[in-house]
């Protein structure tokens, strides 16, 4: 059996001008969110065996928000330029490529991908991930490659634990 825990980034700043879109950081707001919804989750779940996030700003600080709360080392996050995508087919492709020796994983990437993934491959439909949203999905398969329909076991939003 793998888990897979899916985390929108954080609310990301529109603040500063002419900055290209994957340098976008994190406002307050997210920095806040990542800090609690990680701490929720350091507390619910087990650790994942890897942490992969993608390459864009506000992904990778959210990524390290929830390393350091999991006590995750830095050196082994894994950063996928590819995962800087709206789409689900690298969130697939690379969900698929996981080493079969990781029983749990945690993605960290954006919006459309996220939601497209969430809802093929779950068992509840969602409508919307919000930033810093995590969805948790079971599936029966040994090898991530073989992955099919999963389970919908986790559904965490801020709003919830304000």
């Amino acid at each position: 059996m793998k888990t897979l825990y899916i985390v929108r980034h954080a609310k990301s700043s529109w603040t500063y001008k002419g900055i290209d879109d994957i340098d976008r950081p994190l406002k307050k707001r997210g920095i806040k969110d990542a800090h609690l919804i990680s701490k929720y989750l350091s507390k619910k779940i087990i650790r994942p065996d890897a942490f992969i996030t993608s390459s864009a700003n506000r992904a990778l600080h959210t990524a390290v928000i929830f390393c350091e709360r999991f006590g995750f080392p830095h050196a082994n996050l894994q950063i996928k330029k590819q995962l800087y995508s709206f789409s689900d087919g690298y969130l697939v492709k690379t969900v698929n490529a996981l080493d079969d020796g990781f029983n749990s994983a945690i993605i960290f990437s954006h919006d459309h991908g996220i939601n497209t993934f969430v809802n093929k491959f779950g068992d509840k439909p969602i409508a919307h991930v919000t930033t810093c949203g995590v969805i948790g999905i079971q599936f029966k398969e040994k090898h991530w490659k073989n992955i099919r329909k999963g389970k919908t076991v986790l559904i965490e939003f801020p709003k919830n634990h304000k």
